[in-house]
């Protein structure tokens, strides 16, 4: 039975990055029958620029039909100046809600091949294995009301942190779920000191733990404090679950311990419905680097890796991505290197030519 991906490359070095999973599926489906077929869609600023709108209910349906989508980035300088209702980063965030992608799975991995890549010392991040999942359909992002409203001639900015029960048990599902999977540790990130709606994010998790989760040892932490100690001791951490914000700041903060925002990958699930489908959207953490698009210097490494995640999650192909996976770090022991993550002495290549090394290693598989 075929799958379908739809891609949405978006803007900047988006289009390239996906056209190295592109190359890899081609060579999948010839190798190894992996039967998927791929279509694609405008996202971001490049719909905005053709449709008015950077998501558009053609967009929407694809994407609820496909059995997974791939994404690229969003945004750019040029659609800065635009109302924030246009702009390309409301199109992320719309097909999030569109599909009610509420879990947001961010792994934050230190491969030993680029352990030196990073700034903080190797002891504290060798080996370092993190899954973040973020809250992604709730919280101050999507809180009413807010805006920005003048009283008295000032001008007076607001937005809403609002969450219900139900939005925080099925993300806490999720996380426990995981650490049941990994190593039995869970900590939630919160600011239950000092604002109420994650002190009820605290109580409820707490409670789903002593019902349904009492062999994961479960742990609260302030988000300052987790800041502090994913910069500090990382490797204390299995699974984080957090508020939407939150798992925003502390996915980064992660994703630059590994060395480079290049090398991460993240899928964002929905609920899985009665006929069994899932709606699943897999990115690349990093944005759309406006600065090198079109100069096939981007690094398709987090796009690939993503894409090895919808092997597992979406397509339960978990064989053909463990090949990927090794395949990727393969290339990376070789000393081949994108211009993010070069080091001394490494073979410095480009966007394609990352893409077609992935795929020599795979034929050696």
């Amino acid at each position: 039975m075929s799958k379908k991906i739809l891609f949405l490359p978006g803007d900047g070095i988006g289009p390239e990055v996906c056209a190295e999973v592109e190359k890899i599926i081609n060579w999948l489906n010839q190798n190894l029958n992996t039967n998927i077929e791929t279509e694609e869609a405008l996202i971001g600023g490049i719909s905005t620029d053709q449709y008015g709108k950077p998501l558009t209910d053609e967009t929407i349906e694809l994407a609820k039909a496909a059995d997974a989508v791939l994404l690229g980035a969003v945004g750019g300088p040029k659609w800065e100046a635009l109302d924030i209702s246009v702009r390309p980063e409301k199109g992320l965030l719309g097909i999030r809600k569109a599909l009610d992608l509420f879990a947001n799975l961010r792994p934050a991995i230190t491969f030993k091949e680029l352990v030196h890549s990073s700034t903080l010392k190797e002891e504290v991040i060798s080996d370092l294995d993190i899954m973040i999942v973020r809250e992604l359909t709730g919280g101050i992002y999507f809180g009413e009301p807010r805006g920005v409203e003048t009283k008295n001639g000032k001008k007076y900015g607001f937005n809403t942190l609002a969450y219900s029960e139900d939005e925080v048990l099925r993300v806490a599902r999720v996380a426990f779920d995981i650490a049941t999977k990994r190593n039995g540790k869970l900590c939630s990130v919160d600011k239950a000191n000092v604002l109420e709606a994650t002190e009820m994010w605290r109580d409820i998790v707490t409670d789903l733990h002593s019902k349904n989760y009492k062999e994961v040892e479960l742990s609260h932490m302030y988000v300052d404090n987790a800041s502090m100690q994913l910069v500090r001791n990382p490797k204390q951490f299995d699974v984080i679950v957090t508020t939407n914000m939150f798992g925003d700041i502390l996915s980064d903060t992660a994703a630059m311990l590994t060395g480079s925002l290049g090398m991460l990958p993240s899928a964002s699930l929905g609920e899985v419905q009665e006929n069994g489908k899932q709606h699943a959207l897999y990115e690349p953490v990093h944005g759309s680097a406006p600065d090198i698009a079109g100069q096939n210097k981007a690094n398709p490494l987090a796009t690939i890796l993503s894409f090895e995640m919808m092997l597992r999650y979406s397509f339960s192909l978990s064989d053909i991505a463990d090949k990927l996976n090794k395949a990727v770090k393969n290339v990376l022991a070789a000393g081949h290197r994108t211009v993010d993550i070069q080091e001394k002495d490494s073979n410095v290549v480009s966007t394609s030519d990352m893409g077609d090394l992935v795929i020599d290693e795979l034929s050696k598989i």
